[in-house]
This record gives C-alpha cells, sequence and structure tokens, in this order.
C-alpha cells in the first residue's frame, strides 16, 4: 500500500509540472498512475490533499536529510548551515515547488492557501531556531526579524543570479554571499538595539511549535530511520515492511505536522507495532518520545498566557 501510494504521489507531481495543478484533473491522474478511482480515493480524499501528500513527502525527506547534516557538528557552523540551505533550493528548484505553489496562491482555494501559508511560516521557524544555533541565546530578540529579512535577500539573490546566469546559477554561490550579508546584518541589528517583531509571535502564528522543538524533531527523526533500517533488515515480507513503514510515516505525521496530534490513534499505531523484537530498545523509546510529547503539551495547556 505504502509504495503504490508514493507512486500516485510521484505520477501526479510529474503532471502537476507538465500540465500545471489546476489544469491536472483526477481522471489524468488516474491515467497517468494506472489506478483506479476507488484507489485513489483510498488514499486521498481530493486532489487538494494529493498536492499537500505531494510536499510533505518532499520535505519529509529534505528534513531527514538536513538534520543528518548535522549528526556529529557543532550546530553553530555556519557551513554546515550553508549546506542545508543549498540542500534546500535544490530541493525546491528540483521538484518545481515554487511554481506550483504560486499557482495555488492564485487561485480562491482557502484551504490550500492556509497549507502553503502555515508551510512558509514552518520554514520561517527552522531559520529563526537555526539562527539561534548560529549567533547564541544573547541574540535570541533580534533573530525573527533577521530571519524574515534574510529570506527576502535570499530569494531575490536567486531570483536576480538565474536571470543573470541563463545557463543555471551556482546556488553554493549565491548561498555564500548571502550568509555573508546575512552575519553583518544580525550585528547591526543586534547593536541597535531596534526591534520590530518580537520572537514569541511565531508562537501566536504557531501555536504547535513550542511542542515541536528541534531536539524533538531530531529524537524522532532519529529513531524512525532506525526503526526504517531495522525494517528493511528484519522484515523479509514485503507487504510487512509496507505496513510498519506506514505506521512509522503515520505516527510521525501526527507528531510534527498536525495542530491536533491524536493520542489515541498514535497509541493504536505503536501497539501495532509491537509484534517484534528485534526493534524493542528503539521502540520503547519511541514510545517514551510520544508520552513526553503529549505530557510536556497537558503542562503547556496548563499554563495560563501572559
Amino acid at each position: 500500500m505504502y509504495n503504490r501510494k508514493q507512486h500516485v504521489i510521484k505520477m501526479a507531481h510529474q503532471l502537476f509540472i507538465e500540465k500545471g495543478f489546476q489544469a491536472t484533473s483526477i481522471q489524468d491522474i488516474l491515467d497517468y498512475s494506472g489506478i483506479s478511482k476507488g484507489t485513489f480515493y483510498n488514499y486521498f480524499s481530493s486532489k487538494n490533499e494529493l498536492l499537500i501528500g505531494i510536499y510533505k513527502t518532499i520535505y519529509k525527506k529534505l528534513e531527514k536529510d538536513r538534520n543528518e547534516l548535522l549528526v556529529g557538528q557543532d550546530p553553530s557552523n555556519i557551513e554546515i548551515f550553508m549546506k542545508q540551505l543549498e540542500m534546500q533550493m535544490i530541493t525546491n528548484r528540483k521538484n518545481k515547488l515554487i511554481a506550483i505553489f504560486e499557482e495555488v496562491m492564485a487561485s480562491n482555494d482557502a484551504d490550500l492557501k492556509q497549507f502553503i501559508q502555515r508551510s512558509r511560516l514552518n520554514s520561517l521557524r527552522w531559520l529563526y531556531s537555526r539562527f539561534i544555533d548560529l549567533f547564541g541565546e544573547d541574540k535570541k530578540h533580534c533573530l525573527l526579524d533577521c530571519a524574515i529579512m534574510f529570506q527576502g535577500i535570499l530569494q531575490y539573490n536567486v531570483q536576480y543570479n538565474r536571470r543573470a546566469h541563463r545557463s543555471g546559477e551556482k546556488i553554493s554561490q549565491v548561498v555564500r554571499y548571502s550568509v555573508g550579508r546575512l552575519v553583518k546584518m544580525v550585528e547591526e541589528v543586534s547593536d541597535s538595539g531596534n526591534q520590530l517583531l518580537e520572537p514569541d509571535l511565531l508562537e501566536e502564528w504557531l501555536p504547535s511549535c513550542s511542542n515541536n522543538t528541534h531536539l524533538f524533531k531530531n529524537q524522532l527523526l532519529h529513531l524512525s530511520g532506525s526503526m526504517r533500517k531495522a525494517i528493511s533488515k528484519n522484515v523479509p515480507n514485503e507487504g510487512e515492511q509496507e505496513k510498519y513503514i506506514e505506521l512509522l510515516e503515520f505516527i510521525q505525521d501526527e507528531l510534527l505536522h498536525s495542530n491536533n496530534p491524536r493520542k489515541f490513534l498514535i497509541e493504536c499505531a505503536l501497539s501495532a507495532m509491537n509484534d517484534h523484537l528485534f526493534w524493542k530498545e528503539e521502540l520503547q523509546q519511541l514510545e517514551q518520545l510520544v508520552e513526553d510529547y503529549f505530557s510536556q503539551l497537558v503542562e503547556t495547556e496548563k499554563t495560563p498566557n501572559h
């Protein structure tokens, strides 16, 4: 089931690139991917949900790859940060995500617009979190402002550099130049004492961000990666492999991408994975991580806003 669903996502993504999201019908997707209408609706409730599935599939991999660059490294190493940015830009370019999302933002679809806006805020939150790693807690007060400005600097440097070099811009060069300007900008804004936006606004814009900490996501993705390797190594049946991978994907989706993670369903998924001994240690760690997550969520809800 997991492989077939990923096949549909891949085929639909190609169609959206070639024909455009609006011009691609569900029937086009059925014909191109070779599935029935019933199978499609078993995976997705609509074309919108399919587009969201495409985005999540791409960015889950990007998030995993970005985090792997940090393993065993100093988070304040700006060279690692530049590699992460290059990886993100190459992913966007390769998958034509910006073009697809620009088309969606020009439409009247409120749900998709909301999803894309939230995705952009998630990207801003990642930048802000990494800026704390790079520049320190003492500059935290100005780093949301700097993250917003840096997004604009990087976006337009890429856009006009591409126009100037039609044969293909050097992404690494654009990233290095932009990050060089960023370092100076952070120093200047911090020294000036001027502040436009309070970093606490991120918690208002993305209420779940206090629970989706950088550390929590790293731990979850690391455990998920370990369990995937254990599945590939110890589960010979392909159907069983797909089942366990789908359960892992569900847990990860609920915890990282849902405004209201459903604890009961996550516990059911964990229970369904409890029939193999080879990953007992990893599963116990995952269960503890989930328990800690919901405990923190309860404590957050009890704490009054000031």
